[in-house]
């Protein structure tokens, strides 16, 4: 079952439980998804639709950042409550350990030696990687490792 069935399951389920912040959530991914539709090549791949899903929960993470930083707690709480509903529709993270796991292999087998090497380390990490870790955590543990 595709990502656009999913969600409009979920949006039924939603609404007949009147759960405003599930139901905004999910209309932020049909949405997304629609316009990714229209503006590209018409299908979108798997790969695409987990992509756009980890955009969607980037943005609120940011967002809640953004508020709590300014002390607006009860704005940062409903992008928290949207990112916990959007995940569902990600693979499965991996843990710090996993992630530090596959950074240690590629540096060996790469051969970097430093931070002029980063960029190549993070491309082959992210591409191995994609949709099951977070880019910050990546760039983090690839720095401390080629430190």
């Amino acid at each position: 079952m595709g990502l656009q069935q999913k969600v409009m399951e979920q949006m039924k389920t939603a609404m007949k439980a009147k759960d405003t912040v599930a139901l905004e959530s999910l209309r932020a991914i049909k949405a997304a998804l629609l316009l990714a539709k229209t503006s590209g090549d018409g299908e979108l791949t798997e790969d695409d639709e987990v992509t756009l899903v980890q955009k969607l929960v980037k943005q609120r993470k940011d967002s809640a950042a953004i508020f709590s930083q300014q002390g607006r707690v009860d704005l940062a709480e409903p992008e928290l409550a949207q990112v916990a509903v959007l995940e569902q529709f990600l693979p499965e993270q991996l843990t710090h350990a996993e992630i530090e796991k596959v950074v240690v292999e590629t540096i060996a087998s790469t051969g970097a030696s430093g931070m002029k090497d980063m960029g190549k380390v993070m491309g082959l990490v992210s591409t191995a990687l994609a949709g099951r870790a977070d880019g910050k955590t990546i760039s983090a543990i690839v720095k401390n490792n080629l430190t």
